[in-house]
């Protein structure tokens, strides 16, 4: 999966609620809306967005199925957008390491 496909899926406010649900660890559709303010089916619905674009999976867990973070669908995403905190860091290095100049005297008259 590609970054842009992540970001599209995170673009709707509440899948990204749905998806911070599971930054905890695994949860069930009814754990996850019982948290939300959207039915399960709705939930379900933001889940199935959230699998096609590679940020989370499923797991069968008896009847019902168990959704967690998939740190795979994350590191396109991640990648993306370390490169910008690369060049914050760059930008900040050089603005540290830059020389200041030696304060002027003034003369008096």
């Amino acid at each position: 999966m590609t970054y842009d496909s992540a970001l599209a899926a995170l673009a709707d406010p509440t899948r990204r609620r749905v998806f911070e649900q599971l930054r905890t660890g695994p949860k069930s559709v009814g754990g996850i809306a019982r948290d939300m303010p959207v039915s399960r089916p709705a939930v379900s619905q933001h889940l199935r967005v959230l699998k096609e674009a590679g940020l989370v999976r499923d797991e069968q867990d008896g009847a019902r199925r168990v959704y967690s973070i998939d740190p795979r669908g994350l590191g396109p995403l991640r990648r993306w957008l370390d490169q910008f905190w690369d060049q914050a860091l760059d930008a900040f290095k050089a603005e540290v390491e830059r020389p200041t100049p030696s304060p002027r005297r003034r003369r008096r008259s």
